[in-house]
Parts: structure tokens; C-alpha cells; sequence
């Protein structure tokens, strides 16, 4: 089995943060295996002083087959307990600049992030989670929960999550409404649906307008935000998105106009 090719983690939002000013930046997610999580701290440091406070650390447990990490050398075990280290290592040196960690996993003793970028806080973090444990996980220590499917692209899949979500929140302390929500779902905004990827089911499809009103439909059920991994993957296709987007901004000033009155 062959892994699969990705640009690395902290380059590619790095060169974005460099030729971009306004577009929000982000990592949907990062494995946590793949990287020391003190060092991943400060790189979402580095990065968020680049694009001037536009950057979201996105985290996960890790997924993928076990060559991903083999080939590397990485360990790849244990892979809540090691994130659940991880994440209050990071947590505590973007929040407060400092931490003294000793773990079963990760050793961060006496580390100092120093310098710190453009906002006190540092950037936001988001987990991407699903079962209770990770979901606890990211009500504890997230400014947002990531939510992802390449197989069911609906409300219908993302609701009960979000309400398990809301459940995590309540067992921990925390108001629900405080943790943003973003999703990553695949839209197919030229109609070609066949053939998919292996492990893909049938992306959102559809007119423009059609498109727009399945995505629309998501904050019905509470997601501030959804990223589209758009299929498939050419220039044309994301031409094609260009009259959805405009549908969606149709849709919003509609809203917005209708809430004002």
C-alpha cells in the first residue's frame, strides 16, 4: 500500500499566508503523529505572525494506514492517549506561552514560546473529532470542532454528531454555543460524479442553485462554516464553483435583508 501524496503541513499555509491578505487559513487536520506537538505550537505561531492573525490550527488523532507513519519511523499508537497529550501541550503553550510537561508520550519541560504572534491567545485551535472521547477532547480544549466525510455530504449525517457535540460540551462545562462548528464535505459543482476515489460516496452535485441550497442547509443545524473538497480536481471545477458562490452571496443578503426588516 502506497501513502497518500499531500503537501506538508507547514509550508503550504505558509507560502498561502505569504501571497494572500484576507482569506482565513487553516489546516483540516493535521496528524498528530507526524509532528512534536510543542513544535507544532509554535509553527501555528510562526504561521499566524505571517498572515497577520489569520490562522487556525487545525489538529487530529490521525488516521490513514499504517505505512503513513511507518515509513517515517513515527509511532502511531495509542493514538487517543498520545493526542490527548499532545493537544494540552500545544493548548497551554498557544494559550498562555509556556507549559511544563512530562507525559507517557511527549516530554515539554519548562517550554517558552517566545516570540508571540499578533494576538495574545494566540491562534484558535480546531479538533477534529468524532466519539465521545474525542469529542470531550475538543469541548475541553477547541475554539472549533471539524467535522469530515467523503461518503455522506448531508444534514442527516452531521446532525447527530453535533449533538453528541453539544452533549460532550454540557459534560465538561462548557456553553455548546461557544465552540465553532466547520465541516469538510465534497461538492462536484460540474456534475461529474463517476468514477470516484475509492472510498467516496456521491459528492453534492447538482445547478448552482441546487448546490448552494444543500450547503445553505447546514446552518440550519447549527455549522458556521463548510469547506468543499471539490471533485474533480481541475481548473474547471473550480470555475464551475464561481456561479454557486454567487448564489450563496444571493442567499445571505436575502437573509440579511429579511432579518433587518
Amino acid at each position: 500500500m502506497k501513502a497518500n501524496p499531500t503537501a506538508p503541513e507547514a509550508t503550504s499555509p505558509t507560502d498561502l499566508a505569504a501571497v494572500t491578505t484576507q482569506i482565513r487559513l487553516t489546516t483540516a487536520v493535521l496528524s498528530s503523529p507526524f509532528r512534536n506537538p510543542a513544535l507544532v505550537a509554535k509553527t501555528a505561531e510562526t504561521i499566524d505572525m505571517l498572515s497577520n492573525g489569520r490562522f487556525t490550527r487545525g489538529l487530529g488523532s490521525g488516521g490513514g494506514p499504517p505505512v503513513e507513519y511507518e515509513s517515517f519511523g513515527f509511532e502511531h499508537d495509542h493514538r487517543y492517549s498520545r493526542f490527548a497529550e499532545a493537544v494540552e501541550i500545544i493548548h497551554g503553550l498557544l494559550r498562555e506561552g509556556e507549559i511544563d510537561f512530562r507525559g507517557s508520550y511527549y516530554q515539554a519541560p519548562g517550554c517558552v514560546l517566545r516570540p508571540r504572534g499578533p494576538r495574545p491567545s494566540g491562534p484558535p485551535i480546531a479538533i477534529g473529532a468524532g466519539g465521545p472521547k474525542m469529542m470531550r477532547l475538543a469541548a475541553r480544549f477547541a475554539d472549533e470542532w471539524n467535522g469530515f466525510t467523503l461518503q455522506n455530504p448531508t444534514t442527516d449525517f452531521f446532525a447527530p454528531l453535533l449533538a453528541e457535540l453539544a452533549e460532550a460540551c454540557r459534560d465538561v462545562g462548557r456553553d455548546p454555543q461557544t465552540l465553532r462548528r466547520s465541516i469538510d464535505i465534497v461538492v462536484a459543482p460540474t456534475g461529474e460524479t463517476e468514477p470516484l476515489p475509492q472510498g467516496f460516496g456521491v459528492p453534492i452535485h447538482g445547478s448552482p442553485g441546487e448546490i448552494a441550497d444543500q450547503l445553505a442547509a447546514f446552518s440550519g443545524i447549527g455549522v458556521s462554516e463548510v469547506r468543499t473538497y471539490l471533485w474533480p480536481q481541475s481548473i474547471d471545477t473550480i470555475e464551475a464553483m464561481a456561479p454557486v458562490l454567487a448564489e450563496l452571496a444571493t442567499t445571505s443578503a436575502r437573509a440579511t435583508g429579511s432579518s433587518g426588516t
